[in-house]
């Protein structure tokens, strides 16, 4: 990219975590099910039927979000994100907005040499939508099908500062994040599954006037980490030459089209629907133990970031023990 503008980079991973049964009832979450099997009233949204808590999905959470430095809430909700389409049955996603799980963490990347802290504005529960199956790409299809097994899969979504400055920091960034709950042992992250999910924000702006900026954009749904790369820089060339030629972006969610290496306009961001969060009334506020949560952060295996540091320094000090001949 020309020195005078920069790449401005916000990431939201969604994380499908690996216990055995869904966020808010006791269907199972084995993959590959035959469709709309593994299902109850409570994840197809029948009237009448009540939510209770996945005490391991929520350990899961609190151990993610510890292994990436965050804060944890004393005190925290869950909330209907409200809105209507044909893979949510309820109407509603139940997830944490305004008082999450967790909030305040970072994790370190290394580019070229280089470490770079990128933050993490917090990381919260909340509960997937099903699977529309489309006939052809999803904003030519006329038919689609859905599956509702996935419907109420207990997710975390992780949710970045914008401090990411080009697409391979955000390869960086999200390989240190998978690496880390494969590590601590919340998820397999198989994005061939499904479950590992990228979002990427991005915009432009100018170096020596951030104000002069391209309204940012959404990529959604990247469900591979090269797909993420090239729809990344993609982004980054279409908003570079805008910002050059005084066009203006509208603020949009986009689709990456993997056959022709471009992203296509899915939807405005300006009208976008209200989602009217409210608090969950069927599920009581989440105010984890002090003592729990330190019970877990001393579970926490030494995570490979620190592992590798400090082998590093074993190196550099010469400390190690050196080969037997073996």
């Amino acid at each position: 990219m020309s020195g005078k503008y920069e790449t401005v980079i916000g990431v939201e991973i969604h994380v499908e975590l690996g216990t055995k049964t869904k966020l808010f009832c006791s269907c199972r979450t084995d993959f590959g099910g035959n469709p709309n099997e593994q299902t109850c009233p409570v994840c197809l949204g029948m009237p009448g039927s009540l939510p209770v808590l996945n005490a391991t999905a929520l350990e899961y959470g609190i151990r993610a979000a510890l292994a990436m430095n965050c804060g944890i809430s004393e005190h925290s909700i869950f909330e209907r994100k409200n809105y209507f389409y044909p893979d949510l049955p309820k109407g509603y996603q139940i997830s944490q907005l305004r008082q999450p799980l967790s909030h305040n963490g970072y994790v370190e990347i290394n580019t070229n040499g280089d470490t770079k802290r990128i933050g993490i504005t917090r990381i919260h529960l909340e509960d997937d939508a099903a699977k529309l199956v489309h006939t052809g790409e999803i904003d030519e299809s006329f038919t689609s099908s859905v599956d509702f097994n996935r419907g109420g899969m207990p997710l975390i979504e992780i949710v970045s500062e914008p401090d990411m400055r080009s697409p391979e920091e955000m390869k960086a960034y999200y390989e240190i994040v998978k690496s880390t709950l494969q590590y601590i042992g919340v998820s397999d992250c198989d994005m061939e599954k499904g479950h590992l999910r990228i979002e990427a924000n991005i915009s432009v702006r100018s170096v020596d006037d951030p104000s002069i900026s391209t309204e940012r954009s959404e990529v959604k749904n990247l469900n591979s980490v090269r797909y993420a790369m090239r729809a990344a820089e993609y982004e980054v060339k279409r908003h570079t030459k805008a910002l050059e030629s005084g066009k203006t972006l509208p603020m949009e969610t986009r689709l990456f089209d993997v056959n022709k290496g471009i992203t296509r306009t899915m939807r405005s961001k300006e009208e976008a629907h209200d989602y009217r969060y409210f608090p969950e009334p069927d599920l009581v506020p989440l105010e984890p133990d002090r003592a729990w949560i330190e019970e877990i952060k001393e579970s926490l295996p030494e995570l490979p970031h620190d592992r590798r540091k400090r082998f590093v320094e074993i190196r550099a000090s010469g400390t190690g023990c050196r080969s037997s001949g073996f």
